[in-house]
């Protein structure tokens, strides 16, 4: 049995088996709540389209929230990006709101029509224009600041890509770079720069940032905030330490390094990947009508599309 999704997958799925996985996902992120319209205009492909490898990636659930997971614990290490969600969030009494606020904003400029992506992203920089103050040893820190977007778009692209890498098919080298290459232009749109756009510039990039990372008293205040979130499904404990540790699974050595991960903590971040990996292609058989599925009939492309890498892929510099 096949439906359409990010990748083929020979699994069977019974009907009740389906609507209990779609469930999970529609309690945990409604859809029609962010008012972004799919299916119109007619024709506009979007920031991206759907030749782009990121329509592809970004239609993956598992590898999204897990990688989305993955980038959250990744930027607790910088103080200075940290200070802003620590000082101005409400994250500690509504963390599911902020993760869906967030992915409705990577649906919306990734599927979306150009005006209202566009419209995003100018929100967006609305409110980072009122975010600023000093760390508790008193650098300046600003939402808008491009080096501090640059880090936060890295960390979320990173994520990303390593969990549709790892929880729905390999990514070829060459699309692996594409990839980075597309997902920049929405940093640019936000005022990040030199964004990297290929693996070799994000390894690059995190050698040189991995001097000013630090897990202090922050980080595992707001790691442990992230470690109790309870989204609104059945089994929402065990729901959560599954993608928590299929996300942490996903980080660079050095990051896990930074972050205390012990042996034993390692083992069940790895355990949880492994019942993700198994898991995921479920995930894909009843998530067949998402966002994706309404881009591509607003473009007039098959769904089945997305099965298959794209031959060309635009340039993005």
């Amino acid at each position: 049995m096949t439906a359409p999704g990010p990748a083929k997958t020979d699994v069977a799925l019974t009907p009740w088996l389906a609507r209990l996985i779609r469930g999970w996902v529609l309690r945990a992120f409604p859809r029609g709540k962010s008012q972004i319209d799919y299916d119109t205009p007619v024709g506009d492909v979007g920031l991206f389209g759907p030749d782009s490898v990121t329509w592809r990636i970004h239609a993956d659930f598992p590898g999204m929230l897990s990688g989305g997971l993955s980038a959250l614990a990744l930027q607790t290490l910088h103080p200075r990006a940290l200070a802003g969600v620590y000082d101005h969030s409400n994250f500690r009494e509504d963390l599911v709101g902020r993760l869906r606020r967030t992915t409705a904003f990577v649906a919306g400029t990734t599927y979306a029509g150009h005006a209202q992506a566009q419209a995003l992203i100018a929100h967006v920089r609305r409110i980072h224009g009122q975010v600023r103050g000093h760390t508790e040893d008193g650098q300046p820190y600003a939402a808008d600041d491009p080096d501090l977007l640059t880090w936060v778009h890295v960390t979320e692209a990173h994520g990303f890509l390593r969990g549709y890498a790892r929880y729905c098919r390999p990514v070829p080298p060459a699309l692996a770079d594409a990839y980075y290459a597309e997902a920049r232009r929405v940093a640019i749109a936000l005022g990040a720069h030199e964004v990297p756009g290929s693996v070799a510039e994000v390894e690059a990039y995190f050698a040189r940032v991995l001097p000013q990372l630090r897990c202090d008293a922050r980080s595992r205040e707001v790691l442990q905030v992230l470690a109790r979130i309870r989204l609104p499904v059945p089994l929402p404990g065990l729901s959560r330490d599954l993608f928590l540790g299929a996300g942490l699974a996903l980080l660079p050595d050095w990051a896990t390094a930074l972050l205390g991960r012990t042996r034993l903590q390692r083992w069940g971040d790895r355990q949880c990947a492994r019942v993700l990996a198994w898991l995921a292609p479920m995930f894909r058989l009843a998530l067949v009508d998402g966002t994706y599925a309404l881009a591509c009939r607003r473009v007039g492309r098959p769904v089945q599309a997305m099965y298959d890498w794209p031959e060309q892929h635009p340039p993005s510099r």
